[in-house]
């Protein structure tokens, strides 16, 4: 069994220095080490930031968002040939234990049609949020399994799942990028396995905080119904999720900021359409999401 070789990616505003030099402590202390470390400067020179050897410093001038800094540094990787399996890591969390990357490389040894794999997010208690969950039933954390969908905190992609299937959309800026990019692979035969093992310590914050949240996630919806489902089940999709918004938003200005942004996403590109098969909507049904929710 071949083992394949490992890369991460490590996207930051520079806004965390501490939580980014406890994470890259995190991962240079991994007992299979990876060969090559990207960190991406999304706006930020990354001058102060100390790095080990295997550790590239790629300082963006302009802030591309965290799907187009992820781009940057999966360029390079895939450029470079020396990678199979791709790590990418949110900057504020914490790999607290030693063997993450060498079970990781054992899971894409096992099956080759793995596509992506999803971490367990936990907080610095070790409890998981049901939203960290990526699926519907979220009262049980540590059910492993095939899902439709994963966090973008902490994961692993298959070098030659991307080279298939394209990298994020970087258009998304913030918010549903996953998903995107999820439908894709599931779309294209792709396996997508949650590992409750595979664990990422991550503060517990709402996405909330961030003042474009309500826009980038109406807009980034719109966008993600437009491009990857088929014309049937666009209303549907889009009928759900504003019952949902609208019973969940409690603020005037969340909910004119979630309008605007479902106003935009039906008024502007939102990139190529190609819309998934059927039997992928059959697939993602069986697995316990459909893609309506």
């Amino acid at each position: 069994m071949s083992l394949p070789r490992l890369g991460v990616v490590i996207v930051t505003m520079g806004t965390r220095p501490r939580e980014l030099a406890a994470l890259l402590a995190s991962v240079e202390k991994q007992d299979v080490p990876a060969v090559r470390v990207v960190l991406i400067g999304n706006a930020t020179p990354l001058a102060d930031v100390d790095v080990a050897a295997n550790v590239t410093k790629v300082p963006l001038e302009k802030n591309l968002g965290c799907p187009g800094g992820r781009n940057v540094g999966l360029e390079m990787l895939r450029e470079s040939g020396e990678v199979d399996v791709v790590i990418e890591l949110d900057d504020d969390g914490l790999l607290i234990s030693a063997d993450v990357f060498r079970k990781v490389r054992q899971l894409f040894a096992a099956d080759p049609r793995l596509g992506i794999i999803g971490f367990r997010v936990a907080d610095e208690h070790g409890h998981t949020e049901r939203r960290w969950v990526p699926r519907l039933r979220a009262d049980d954390p540590m059910r492993r399994g095939l899902v439709t969908a994963f966090l973008g905190g902490g994961h692993a992609f298959s070098m030659p799942m991307l080279n298939e299937t394209g990298l994020w959309a970087s258009e998304f800026f913030f918010g549903h990028e996953e998903s995107d990019l999820a439908w894709r692979a599931l779309d294209a035969g792709w396996k997508i396995l949650y590992e409750p093992e595979l664990v990422l310590q991550h503060p517990k914050t709402s996405p909330a905080r961030h003042a474009v949240y309500y826009r980038f996630t109406a807009r980034n919806r719109v966008w993600l119904a437009r491009r990857r489902l088929p014309a049937a089940l666009v209303p549907v999709y889009l009928g759900v999720w504003i019952s949902l918004m609208m019973a969940r938003i409690r603020s005037v200005a969340g909910l004119k900021a979630w309008w605007g942004g479902f106003l935009e996403g039906v008024r502007t590109p939102c990139g190529p359409r190609r819309p998934m098969k059927w039997r992928t909507v059959w697939r993602m049904t069986r697995l316990g999401r459909p893609p309506i929710l």
